[in-house]
């Protein structure tokens, strides 16, 4: 009975139908970052562990060093009795005492007096250290360098300085001042592995402190009072001189007086005061009698009508009298004209009256401005006068004058002089006596104590500055393994990223070195077979009959998953060819083809196996003895497909290896998947079987997959759980869209079961996997190969 059907594909793709995962809102998904912390807790919690012995172990060989400290107060309250005016302190006087304070305890001077007092410059400790292993490798470096540069020969006491300066350096970096808080304290802290050499160095850095200041003092009034002293004995010389000078000089041009000045130098005075006012009466004069000359100068008429006079400009009330008649009477005319005409009597009447007035107001004006000419012209004769009397006088005294102002200049000069010397003679005096007073603004408040713990490293810090640092490292490499993440961890990732069903996870069963022998015996029972490898690893024979060693098991309910899909999604179909697909090599996807062929051969299924990666025939290696004939041969004519079949006593399930021809190099295994001999076999295949399950080549590698595509019926593709790059396999499937359409399902294979749940977020199915164990069995019957 000829079965051939034609091959069907789906109505709809799959792709089309199944949902991607939705876009991101832009907010963080707190399941998923808490899913991601969990996931690598153990991650960071080995970092964490790490870095903890590492600090353990920093803590066990560091050295330990011991600070003692003391405190001095800069308080200038302490020479308030020595000193007579203190200086007025303020905020920022007082910021700029203590920050120089800080400074002078910090400077190389001191360093030097505090190793020349205790010794230092031969003291090992200080000038040998102990050293970290950096500070040690750097010590080479130089001495080698030193070596090969050949420095100079040194004599002993150059020895000896460099030894002073390098211990006072050292001093220096070990040494801590700093300000307390915002007070006057300042503080001095010593750093030393000798808890007693400590205590010693930071009491002598006090002493030191204070007897720098006293000294500074006591040698800066020396040397205040010794210039103080040769500028006096210079002042008090220069200062007699010039008194001398000014008796010289009065005696010689006789400028004794009264009062310290001579007579004509008062009458000269008086008679300058005098024709000060006689100068200001013309000026007066003659402003008013211009200002009535200028009105004059205008004519009876406008002199009349457009004069102003002042009421301060002597008795002119009969000017005024004038005026205010004049006003009204040129009023009453203009009213008159206006209402009677120019003729008639009243107005001419008016007319007459008004231009009399106007004469009489002229008469007045020029009788006021001869008046005031005759004042003005008085004015000037005594300003003359005057100006003669005082240029008689000055011409007599203009000799005495002129010695007078040369001795004005000598005695100012011996005032400046006198004044200058007993300054600096009180300050002398003051100087002297500041000698005598030991007292330094600063005092001692806290002693410097033998330190009975070191401050060094500190072990809670040390710890907690490890264990954050651990778990920084842990957290930064448990971020950059997410970023790097794209693999398939979960059944969404295929959903999301290919737009393809997951037909479920398929467990790691031996195929990594490292985990494979527990996760047998965690899945399959702990018994190992005496055909198994030594090193627990599980034979390719059995790998491909799990499927009916345990039946009930997680393995085989995901092949029953994918039959289930090829039945759904091949529907009306009598005889199917499913191919079974992967990326790359290594995915497993022979195990994954023979345990899908068994499961269908077990389920009462007719079903032919054919290994179709010509290339690399994984299933062929199960047969045992090898072959000598199979799909090499059929396709190329040398033997019968019938006869190249291998059965399965055990299952039934039909095998066609790849044969005996296959690592030939004369066939092109693409060319023959493509080949009329290929679709032939297909052919006479559905005739025989239900199904018939080929393993393909890896699509990414190799065409040889490509090449078979158009034969079958379906694909089941095959990814390596947390192994193959997503990516690879949506641009594989994007490229090659009638593998897409062709694709039934997704297997996750390889998967650590111990490990997806960590891999899905709060309420995916993966998080309850450990409550499907009542469902499954994971255990293989003792059962020949």
């Amino acid at each position: 009975m000829n079965r051939a059907a034609p091959m069907k594909q789906r109505g709809v793709p799959l792709s089309s139908v199944m949902p991607r995962e939705e876009q991101s809102d832009g907010f963080i998904d707190l399941d998923r970052l808490l899913a991601v912390v969990v996931r690598r807790a153990r991650l960071v919690a080995a970092f964490v562990v790490l870095f903890i012995a590492l600090g353990v172990v920093y803590l066990l060989f560091a050295t330990p060093y011991y600070t003692s400290m003391t405190q001095i107060l800069l308080d200038e309250n302490l020479s308030k009795f020595a000193e007579e005016e203190p200086a007025p302190a303020n905020s920022q006087l007082l910021d700029m005492q203590i920050a120089s304070a800080v400074e002078i305890l910090k400077s190389g001077e001191l360093a030097l007096r505090v190793v020349d007092k205790l010794n230092l410059s031969e003291n090992d400790t200080i000038l040998n250290p102990p050293q970290s292993p950096v500070a040690i490798v750097k010590g080479w470096v130089k001495t080698a360098t030193g070596l090969f540069s050949g420095g100079p020969d040194l004599t002993d006491d150059e020895m000896r300085n460099g030894r002073r300066q390098k211990a006072a350096a050292l001093l220096q970096q070990s040494l801590l001042v700093e300000r307390v808080s915002r007070s006057s304290v300042v503080s001095v802290a010593f750093r030393s592995s000798d808890p007693v050499l400590a205590a010693t160095i930071t009491r002598a850095y006090a002493n030191a402190y204070l007897t720098d200041q006293l000294n500074a003092n006591f040698e800066a009034t020396e040397r205040a009072s010794v210039w103080l002293q040769e500028r006096l004995a210079d002042l008090q010389q220069r200062s007699q001189t010039a008194a001398l000078e000014v008796e010289r000089f009065r005696s010689e041009n006789g400028l004794t007086a009264a009062r310290g000045e001579l007579m004509s130098e008062q009458q000269l005075a008086d008679l300058n005061s005098q024709l000060i006012v006689a100068q200001a009466d013309t000026a007066t004069a003659s402003a008013r009698y211009n200002q009535y000359q200028s009105i004059i100068d205008q004519g009876p008429e406008n002199a009349v009508n457009n004069a102003t006079i002042s009421p301060k400009e002597g008795d002119n009330s009969v000017i005024r009298d004038l005026r205010t008649r004049y006003i009204a009477v040129g009023k009453r005319e203009r009213e008159v004209t206006q209402d009677f005409g120019e003729d008639h009597p009243q107005a001419v009447s008016l007319r007459a009256e008004h231009a009399d007035i106007g004469r009489q107001i002229y008469q007045e004006l020029q009788q006021l401005t001869a008046s005031y000419k005759n004042e003005y012209e008085v004015a000037r004769s005594r300003e003359a006068s005057l100006r003669k009397s005082i240029q008689g006088i000055a011409g007599k005294n203009s000799e005495a004058s002129k010695s007078l102002v040369q001795l004005r200049e000598l005695e100012q000069k011996a005032a400046a002089l006198k004044t200058l010397y007993e300054s600096y003679l009180g300050r002398y005096e003051q100087a002297t006596q500041q000698q005598s007073f030991p007292i330094a603004k600063a005092r001692v408040i806290s002693q410097a104590g033998v330190p009975v713990s070191p401050s060094s490293p500190k072990k809670t810090m040390a710890l907690a500055l490890s264990a954050v640092l651990g778990l920084m490292a842990g957290g930064a490499y448990a971020a950059f393994l997410e970023f790097r993440e794209r693999t398939f961890r979960v059944e969404d990732d295929v959903r999301s990223i290919l737009g393809q069903r997951s037909l479920g996870y398929v467990p790691l069963i031996g195929s990594r070195p490292k985990k494979k022998a527990q996760l047998v015996r965690a899945h399959f029972g702990s018994e190992r077979r005496p055909d198994d490898p030594a090193d627990g690893t599980m034979p390719f024979q059995r790998l491909s009959r799990i499927v009916l060693d345990a039946p009930r098991s997680t393995f085989a309910e995901t092949f029953r998953n994918a039959k289930l899909a090829c039945d759904q999604m091949l529907p009306g179909t009598e005889s199917r060819v499913i191919a079974i697909a992967s990326a790359l090599p290594d995915e497993g996807k022979s195990i994954a083809a023979a345990n899908f062929a068994a499961l269908l051969a077990g389920s009462g299924k007719r079903t032919l196996l054919i290994d179709a990666d010509i290339r690399k025939p994984g299933l062929t290696s199960m047969i045992t003895p090898a072959p000598r004939s199979g799909l090499v041969e059929v396709l190329t004519g040398e033997a019968t497909w019938p006869a190249g079949i291998k059965v399965d006593q055990r299952s039934k399930l039909a095998i066609l290896p790849a044969g005996g021809g296959a690592s030939d190099q004369r066939h092109q295994s693409n060319e023959l998947l493509a080949s009329p001999a290929m679709a032939n076999l297909i052919e006479n295949a559905r005739n025989s079987f239900d199904y018939v399950v080929v393993d393909l080549a890896a699509l990414a590698p190799v065409v040889d997959g490509k090449a078979f595509a158009p034969l079958a019926d379906g694909i089941l593709f095959v990814v390596e759980w947390g192994r193959t790059p997503s990516r690879l396999v949506r641009d594989l499937l994007n490229s090659e869209p009638l593998i897409s359409s062709k694709v039934l399902g997704v297997i996750l294979n390889k998967t650590d079961m111990n490990e997806l749940g960590k891999y899905s977020d709060f309420g995916g199915a993966e998080k309850y996997r450990h409550r499907y164990g009542k469902y499954y069995i994971e255990h293989t019957e003792n059962t020949a190969a």
